[in-house]
């Protein structure tokens, strides 16, 4: 082999095992970051005033928008878990967007649907012409479902903005279940800061494997299978310590669309969600950054640890490819969109440091994870690197990212004692484990292919997740009393008795 090869091989894997070493280092100062955010979370929990922000009169209605398509496995949880929120004043919205299977139905027979006339003004712009809306005949649950024409998430969700009566909009998948103290959580903010504060996210974790009763997670175990236990863990790191971080840092990029709450009049302001873009939700965040920052107004985008919402995992394999390769092709879409603002000191740390960090550690990551397992390899055949930079290679990509894993799962476990049983704790260590050993090549592989596809061109598609349905116990007429229905429309009732 030519020598000329053996030194650019010895280049390019001393540059991969310093950009791992990298990348690494900066997921720990994140999750330094995160740590230090839920130390003081943790002191300021017995003076939250939450039970204030759910008495007050001046607390903010929420119209919680639920886009549904083909959701038949999970959607009357799901829904149930909503109604159940302890939250003052709050709407529902249920966008059925052409589901082809009975989602509907499944709805109607629940809640005892009727179809109402309503005009909904063209606040944002829609695709899908709106069929027709319902709500409950005969119960007094403040529940709204909108069936339209199919026209993808994006659609379902500007459809949603035009429904809302209410100035804040919680965005929120259809196969999600939120603790009952979630919107009154992630809403905080709003109250704390109603000036400044303008989008809040909260955290996403895994219900495979939990127990739902009455819409509700009485509960919490790890997944019976391996593929979602890795997820587990990822999701952990990744969403947990990883935008908490970013928080911290004022430079979240990402609330995810399925638990997140945002002010109605700038998303009318910068009109709705983007159908051009794959990755609706973080898109969004990044435009509301963009819009603000360009109006020189004073703003705070949030990420809120407390609040949960539960969220079901792929299971098999063809579905999770599916899912990455749309969510890597959403981070190429977004980053290629507003490529303007990155390394533009207009835009603060968002251009000068989150977006440079995602294009470097998000996006291209995938690119040099598959290119070391094949150059390393390659350079040590050649003779470019030795055997003991291969394993400092190995220790560097693999061993430190297991350091990690196992220290976001103590910080978790000290922090809000998620899962009880030992034998969930060791199959989180175990899981951690074998993310490094296959899990993230192969989803390397499929961000790869997402990218290509957003580099390529092609058709927006809102993709299919098959749905298995959330493991739920039937309460029985002498079982034991479930958590007790919530008071909202109660005490919306006894607000407009008494004038206030």
């Amino acid at each position: 082999m030519a020598e000329w090869v053996r030194q650019l091989l010895t280049v390019t894997d001393v540059f991969i095992l310093t950009y791992f070493l990298v990348i690494n280092s900066s997921y720990l100062v994140l999750i330094v970051l995160a740590s230090a955010e839920f130390v003081h979370h943790l002191r300021r929990v017995p003076f939250a005033g939450h039970e204030e922000t759910y008495r007050s009169p001046l607390t903010e209605p929420v119209s919680v928008l639920v886009p549904a398509y083909n959701e038949s496995a999970g959607i009357v949880q799901s829904v149930q878990a909503m109604l159940a929120l302890r939250y003052p004043v709050f709407e529902v919205i249920v966008i059925d967007d052409g589901s082809s299977d009975d989602t509907f139905e499944r709805l109607r027979e629940e809640f005892g649907l009727v179809e109402v006339p309503r005009v909904v003004p063209d606040a944002t712009p829609t695709r899908g012409g709106i069929v027709s809306i319902h709500v409950p005949r005969d119960r007094p649950d403040p529940l709204v479902v909108v069936r339209k024409e199919n026209g993808g998430k994006t659609d379902a969700l500007n459809t949603g903005i035009n429904v809302a009566q209410y100035p804040l909009v919680c965005m929120v998948d259809a196969d999600s279940i939120l603790d009952p103290q979630a919107l009154l959580s992630v809403a905080k903010p709003f109250s704390d800061d109603p000036v400044r504060t303008v989008a809040s996210g909260g955290v996403i974790r895994i219900a495979n494997g939990c127990t739902v009763v009455a819409g509700r997670i009485v509960d919490v175990r790890m997944p019976g299978k391996w593929l979602p236990r890795v997820q587990v863990v990822e999701y952990l790191r990744a969403f947990l310590l990883g935008r908490t971080g970013w928080s911290r840092l004022g430079g979240l990029l990402i609330i995810s669309g399925a638990f997140g709450i945002f002010r109605r009049d700038l998303l009318v302001e910068v009109g709705g969600l983007a159908h051009d873009c794959i990755g609706e939700d973080a898109e969004l965040v990044v435009r509301l950054h963009k819009h603000l920052r360009r109006q020189k107004r004073d703003y705070r985008i949030v990420f809120v640890a407390e609040p949960v919402s539960w969220s079901e995992a792929p299971s098999t394999f063809r579905v999770l490819s599916k899912q990455r390769r749309r969510w890597h092709r959403g981070i190429t879409e977004i980053l290629s969109k507003h490529k303007s603002m990155i390394l533009n000191p207009r835009y603060g740390r968002i251009g000068l440091v989150a977006m440079p960090y995602y294009v470097l550690f998000e996006l291209l990551a995938p690119v040099i994870e598959l290119a070391g397992l094949i150059l390393v390899p390659l350079g040590l055949y050649a003779g470019a690197v030795d055997a003991r930079f291969a394993l400092m290679f190995i220790a560097v990509a693999y061993g430190y990212a297991l350091l990690l894993n196992l220290v976001a799962l103590t910080v978790e476990e000290y922090s809000f004692h998620r899962y009880h049983r030992w034998t969930d704790l060791v199959a989180s260590v175990l899981a951690s484990i074998f993310e490094n050993v296959g899990y993230r090549q192969i989803t390397a592989l499929w961000r790869v292919m997402g990218m290509w596809s957003a580099i390529r061109g092609g058709k927006h598609v809102w993709g299919e997740m098959t749905r298995t349905g959330f493991q739920t116990v039937q309460t029985q007429p002498f079982a034991a009393k479930p958590p007790e229905p919530p008071e909202s429309r109660a005490r919306q009732d006894a607000r407009a008795e008494s004038g206030s």
